[in-house]
């Protein structure tokens, strides 16, 4: 069993929600990954990753516009084999020539070195996951690392990861060393054991490398499917980082979490805990469904802490007796008219008695008031009485009136 540091128990985690409710982010340097910004104040960026076999050019354009146009800032593809690195290069040239430039990330893996360089030339981030970057094969009879062993292992790291990072620094291009938790090296889970300090030590032995090259486009992630593991690992990475001086922004994810209701929530108890912490500055849901249903989950956890608006917040009471209408059915009217607006706040109550007040910080409020009627307000105050049948129409009428509607 892990014990998960708390963030009040350590001068590191004075990341505390500000009297105002204001989530205080943890300070990263700004990474850059093509015209997206990571890190640095910026909002928290949303990625996720097509299915599609990056050989098939055509499906991969096709996948990577669709993930773009429903709010994808970065897309990343799995780059297995110097033909898959080869084909990057035709897919984002005709990305520029009939979309726009995607911010790309190449997924390398197993023994990808020459993959690797190969494929920055053509994407914007390269992630690498350190126990399969250069893979050490088990061995059974194994008891302990000598130092002499761990230390020709970390040079032996050192010498096939330069010329990537050389190349990643001078084209101005950015690295993720993402660290999972079930492919941990062995020499890491020899000296540290299967544990989020594994894990941590992992992700600081790559990046001193990089440091010591002047390579500081960082992007650091520590995946677990477990919750208590992730949590743990990069509460941890963050206060190492904090003492060593270091100030690399952090991806978030769940790796494996699964698909429907329970995917979704493993996910956002793992990412929604640590950036209210104020921890973490990109993040990916990483569902066993199409890419495409990642992203509105994204978006739903950093719309629910504040740290971004991206769409309408609707406010609704669970109902009770005292509700006058069809709640449920009203709500899905309004959510229906309204849904591809953005940057407001809409409130559907029930009933007069915790109406105004549970939805005084909404822009507007659809009120329950006398059976047959509904009370429109705009903030606090009520601006007309309707009957319940013409009550979404009059809404509609008071947001475009105050300049804030646009057509779908």
């Amino acid at each position: 069993m892990y014990t998960i540091p708390s963030p009040t128990t350590s001068s590191s985690f004075s990341l505390q929600l500000s009297t105002d409710t204001t989530i205080v982010r943890r300070k990263t340097r700004p990474v850059r990954v093509g015209h997206v910004t990571i890190g640095g104040g910026y909002p928290v960026v949303v990625q996720s990753m097509i299915n599609e076999d990056t050989l098939d050019i055509e499906g991969s354009v096709a996948a990577i516009i669709r993930l773009h146009k429903i709010g994808c800032e970065i897309v990343r593809v799995t780059v297995p084999s110097m033909a898959h690195a080869k084909a990057l290069a035709e897919i984002k040239q005709k990305l520029v020539e009939t979309y726009l430039d995607v911010p790309l990330a190449a997924d390398v893996h197993h023994n990808g070195m020459k993959i690797a360089l190969e494929v920055a030339q053509y994407v914007d981030k390269v992630r690498i996951n350190p126990g399969l970057y250069v893979f050490e094969k088990p061995k059974s009879s194994r008891t302990e690392y000598t130092e002499a062993e761990f230390d020709e292992i970390g040079e032996k790291i050192r010498e096939t990861l330069e010329p990537l990072v050389v190349s990643l620094r001078d084209q101005g291009k950015a690295m993720r060393i993402g660290v999972n938790h079930g492919s941990l090296a062995e020499r890491m889970l020899f000296t540290y054991g299967d544990t989020p300090e594994g894990m941590v030590e992992s992700a600081l032995e790559f990046i001193r490398i990089c440091e010591s090259l002047n390579f500081h486009n960082l992007v650091i992630s520590l995946k677990a499917s477990r919750v208590p593991v992730m949590l743990a690992a990069y509460r941890l990475m963050a206060q190492r980082m904090d003492e060593l001086g270091m100030d690399y922004p952090l991806h978030l994810g769940v790796t494996e979490a699964g698909d429907g209701e329970y995917g979704r929530i493993k996910s956002t108890a793992g990412i929604a805990t640590l950036l209210a912490e104020g921890i973490g500055d990109t993040i990916r849901v990483s569902l066993t469904e199409a890419p495409e249903k990642e992203i509105p989950v994204c978006y739903s956890i950093v719309q629910a802490l504040g740290l971004r608006k991206t769409m309408v917040e609707y406010v609704a009471c669970p109902s009770c007796g005292r509700t006058l209408f069809n709640l449920e059915e009203v709500l899905h009217k309004v959510r229906e008219a309204t849904k591809h607006l953005t940057g407001l706040d809409i409130a559907v109550m029930g009933c007069i008695v915790n109406g105004p007040g549970e939805m005084a910080d909404a822009d507007y409020g659809y009120v329950g008031k006398q059976a047959g009627y509904i009370s429109l307000y705009r903030g606090r105050e009520e601006i007309k009485k309707v009957p319940e049948s013409q009550g979404v129409e009059e809404l509609i009428n008071l947001i475009k009136a105050d300049g804030r509607w646009v057509d779908p």
